[in-house]
Formats: C-alpha cells, sequence, structure tokens
C-alpha cells in the first residue's frame, strides 16, 4: 500500500472506520483536543508553515500583517479582478481564482514580495549594499526570474510621495525588538526612497514583516496570496448583488488594423 508522506500532520482513525478521524496532529499538537478553542487562527498558520509555534510576538506581528493585507481595495488589480468575476456571476472559485492570478505577478504581487525578500537575503541591513543595487538594479542577479520585471521591487514606479497609510502600517508593525527589519525600514526608509526616487510600497513592508517572522521565499510568496483573498471575496460577493449595471466599464478606444496600416 503507498502512503502520503508528511511532517505536518498525523491522524488517528476510528476504530470501526479508518477513514474516520478520531484524532488529528499538526505538528505534534493535539488539533481538537489541544489547539481549539486554545489557539488563534495565525498561530495555526504560522504552525502549519513554520512546523513550530510561534511566540507572542510572532503571532502579533502575523496577526496585524493580516488585518493590514485582508482588503486591497476595489482599485487593487486583483481584487477588480475577482469583482469582475462577480459581476459576470461566476462561481466563487472562479472568481477567487481570478484574484490569484492577477495577485500573482510582479507588480504589487506576491512574485514582487518574493523579490523584495531576495533582497533582504542578499543586501540585508548593509547601506553600501542596498545603495548599489538600486542605483544599478538592472546589473543585479536578483531580478532574474520570470520576466524582466520593469521596476525596482517593492517601490512605486508612479509615485511621488509615501502615502500616509504606509507609514502608518510600518510604524505600527515594529511591535518590539524582535523586528529588526521592520526597524531598520522604518529608519532608512527616506534614505532608500531618495536612491530610487520612487515611495516604497505595501509590498515592500509586507515582504520585510516576512523576514522578520522568518519565512522563507517561497512560504513569503505563498502567505501573500493566501491574506489578500478576504477583500476579494467580499467585493466579489458586493459586486455580485450590484450586478453589471452598477459596475464601471471604462471606454477603451479601438483603432482598425486597416486604418493604423493605411497611415
Amino acid at each position: 500500500m503507498q502512503s502520503i508522506h508528511t511532517k505536518i500532520w498525523l491522524e488517528e482513525p476510528e476504530n470501526d472506520n479508518p477513514y474516520a478521524t478520531k484524532a488529528a496532529y499538526c505538528h505534534g499538537y493535539n488539533v481538537y483536543d489541544e489547539m481549539l478553542g486554545n489557539c488563534r487562527w495565525v498561530e495555526m498558520l504560522f504552525l502549519l508553515l513554520k512546523g513550530e509555534a510561534p511566540t507572542q510576538q510572532q503571532a502579533d506581528l502575523l496577526e496585524h500583517l493580516a488585518v493590514v493585507l485582508a482588503n486591497a481595495g476595489p482599485r487593487d488589480a486583483a481584487v477588480h479582478a475577482a469583482m469582475c468575476a462577480g459581476v459576470g456571476k461566476s462561481v466563487a472559485a472562479s472568481s477567487l481564482i481570478a484574484a490569484l492570478a492577477v495577485g500573482a505577478g510582479q507588480y504589487s504581487g506576491a512574485r514582487e514580495v518574493y523579490l523584495i525578500m531576495e533582497c533582504w537575503n542578499k543586501l540585508g541591513t548593509d547601506e553600501n549594499q542596498w545603495e548599489n543595487f538600486l542605483l544599478n538594479p538592472s546589473s543585479s542577479d536578483i531580478i532574474s526570474t520570470w520576466p524582466d520585471i520593469e521596476h525596482i521591487p517593492g517601490f512605486d514606479p508612479y509615485g511621488n510621495t509615501t502615502p500616509t497609510s504606509i507609514i502608518t502600517i510600518l510604524k505600527k508593525l515594529q511591535i518590539d525588538s524582535n523586528t529588526p527589519y521592520l526597524q531598520w525600514l522604518f529608519d532608512n526608509r527616506t534614505f532608500l526612497e531618495k536612491l530610487s526616487t520612487k515611495p516604497i510600497t505595501i509590498t515592500m513592508v509586507a515582504a520585510t514583516a516576512f523576514i522578520d517572522l522568518g519565512l522563507t521565499l517561497d512560504e513569503g510568496e505563498m502567505l501573500m496570496l493566501l491574506l489578500r483573498l478576504p477583500g476579494a471575496a467580499a467585493h466579489t460577493l458586493e459586486q455580485k448583488k450590484y450586478g453589471h449595471k452598477n459596475f464601471p466599464f471604462y471606454p477603451i478606444k479601438l483603432e482598425s488594423q486597416d486604418n493604423k496600416e493605411s497611415r
């Protein structure tokens, strides 16, 4: 008989039914007898990813970050994609898949978080290394996977000043000495923005928090996708009720190929 190999989950079957669960253990913790009623959702999330229970500070940071990322708002491309699916009466799974597909990319998406975390791993908190990278981003091997990224990861290519919300979030996420990267980013934000000539984004803040939480690049990318789904779901359900007549469709100018070739 073939077996599924996992270190994450262990199940004890019922005596009269091998397919029914009597008890389940997540990395050794009894889920239904010990964790249920005593464990926060973010603690379960951290345990699943890292294989160990978070400290109080880690759980607090993850919970604060989950609140920040829960809803990117209807102007966010991933949320808007889910809204379009909802207006079109798509099923729930299609709406969330639309949000995941759009939110997985390199512009304000989960892949950008991956790239920013890669920057942190390679540059650390060395001002000289960050300066070299920001002044010559195209020469670095950090931006090397997927199609060539068209902006410096973590910085808004269309922004002029740092949004008040980003500064507020960054300030409040610095819980204690266990968030050294967030602290460094807060202290050196203007230095980084001056070199890049662009303001930092929420993806920079999220990626930095993931580094402080000890997540790997893949774990951070996955968690970014997961934590942004609640807002996409809520906006999808709302627009589905409103219907297509109340949904903003933007005018698009079309140009025929014949007219274009005749010029």
